[in-house]
């Protein structure tokens, strides 16, 4: 072979190892699945604080859709009879991470894949049957808890009992895949405050159900309204906050998306805080942590808001110690 021949060869041959060094690495791939609503609410501006912190946070690690993540997003569209073929559907694109809002998402995934990592946020875990500790959950399932014990539904009680003194009869709303995880707490927080609590349990999560369920409200009478914290039904908060409007009953909700859609009261953990947590956690697994070795994490920070339009929306006047103890006050 020719001097030439053999500097050309050498040539090339380095030049192809360098276009296979230059090639950029394939994105990783999540998927993130909701109880229902529209996929659209799972970005940046159309989710809220929520899902603001968890992009907002995977960007700042360096996950960045677009570039080096692909997001798969799924809805089950409020009817929970969907969720195991919706698992199915998410497994089959084989995502390196699975996000699942909500226990009844995370059961679903979880019965369809026992081997693919999944981020959940949710109830109890361990109640849930998606693991057996929250420092070590073994398994592939990790996640954030807004579950901190009973004493939450004592609280939101006691704060609903300070705006309407004479409320004894209280109705609750609720997912009927959750009711059986939050009954006795809510029932004995009922109890120590000497209120009754009605259930009122929706079948689905859609503006036709939610409709339905708050004609039986009126038909009970209640004096004051509990909503829960589930997920499920945030997407629809508007239509709620608007239900709960017309009834002219005193409500409070587990998160200040209600409040800023004009609801009266909202009780809960700082959805920026489980955001980023979340994101957290995908970032870890992303980069090749085990689930199992990621421990469940708890909410340390709460917050209580109070609309001053929403009270007088309503004709009623809260009580200045209680406007002292808020976080926020909307006037």
């Amino acid at each position: 072979m020719k001097r030439r021949d053999f500097a050309i060869g050498l040539f090339l041959a380095a030049a192809t190892q360098s276009s296979w060094a230059q090639e950029p690495a394939r994105p990783h791939r999540i998927a993130i699945v909701i109880p229902s609503g529209p996929v659209a609410r799972i970005s940046e501006t159309g989710g809220g604080r929520f899902y603001q912190a968890i992009f907002d946070e995977l960007r700042r690690l360096g996950e960045i859709e677009g570039q080096n993540i692909t997001v798969d997003r799924f809805s089950g569209e409020g009817r929970p009879e969907g969720f195991v073929d919706l698992a199915r559907q998410v497994v089959s694109r084989n995502p390196q991470v699975i996000v699942a809002m909500t226990d009844p998402i995370a059961q679903a995934v979880h019965a369809v894949s026992g081997t693919i990592p999944i981020e959940w946020i949710g109830g109890d875990p361990i109640l849930a049957g998606l693991t057996t500790s929250l420092a070590r959950p073994g398994g592939n399932v990790t996640g954030v808890t807004v579950y901190v014990g009973h004493e939450i539904w004592g609280k939101r009680l006691q704060i609903l009992k300070e705006a309407a003194p004479s409320a004894s009869k209280i109705a609750f709303l609720e997912m009927r895949t959750d009711w059986a995880a939050n009954e006795r707490q809510l029932r004995e927080a009922g109890g120590r405050l000497e209120v009754s609590v009605i259930v009122m349990m929706l079948q689905e999560s859609t503006p036709s159900e939610y409709r339905r369920v708050f004609s039986e409200i009126a038909q009970e009478r209640p004096e004051a309204i509990v909503v829960s914290s589930d997920g499920t039904l945030v997407p629809y908060r508007q239509l709620i906050v608007e239900l709960v409007e017309k009834s002219r009953l005193p409500a409070i909700y587990g998160w200040r998306d209600y409040v800023e859609a004009g609801a009266l009261m909202s009780y809960g953990a700082d959805q920026r805080e489980l955001g980023r947590r979340l994101a957290d956690d995908v970032h870890q697994i992303l980069n090749g942590t085990k689930p199992g070795d990621i421990p469940i994490y708890q909410p340390t920070k709460f917050e209580f808001l109070i609309n001053l339009k929403a009270a007088k929306a309503i004709g009623i006047t809260i009580p200045p110690a209680l406007l002292a103890t808020a976080d926020e006050v909307i006037e």
